[in-house]
């Protein structure tokens, strides 16, 4: 199948699928007499598997290990356990930095009046030298 074909099956931009060959994430596809990508339902699995990575937020990185996991029948499943719990510590970093953030944003609001005056509480705290 063509690239269009196997964006639409991966759910991915055919871009992406470009851009995932040139960093080597994917490994290049076969080429027809004419030149054009040509993909099969092996392809079409490992693209499923990177966007799912990505959704779930992997890095590229991570998404190279795990892929080179799966394709090993004789990988340990601690070292993918790994690789996902280092993930996971990293959203959870991310949320409390998220959460911490919310909470200033919050505070900041509530203490604009968002009225017709000039003073807002919003850009002092912003203009503040820590």
């Amino acid at each position: 199948m063509n690239i269009g074909e196997a964006a639409k099956l991966s759910g991915l931009s055919a871009k992406m699928i470009r851009h995932y060959e040139q960093i080597q994430l994917l490994k290049p596809a076969a080429r027809s007499a004419a030149g054009y990508r040509q993909y099969d339902e092996q392809n079409i699995d490992v693209l499923k598997f990177i966007r799912q990575a990505r959704v779930l937020g992997f890095s590229i990185a991570q998404i190279d290990e795990l892929l080179s996991l799966w394709q090993n029948p004789t990988r340990p499943s601690r070292a993918v356990k790994q690789v996902a719990l280092q993930h996971l510590a990293e959203v959870e970093h991310k949320m409390r930095e998220l959460a911490a953030m919310q909470a200033t944003l919050q505070n900041m609001i509530s203490a604009c009046s968002g009225d017709d005056h000039s003073h807002c509480a919003i850009l002092e705290q912003l203009a503040q030298k820590k």
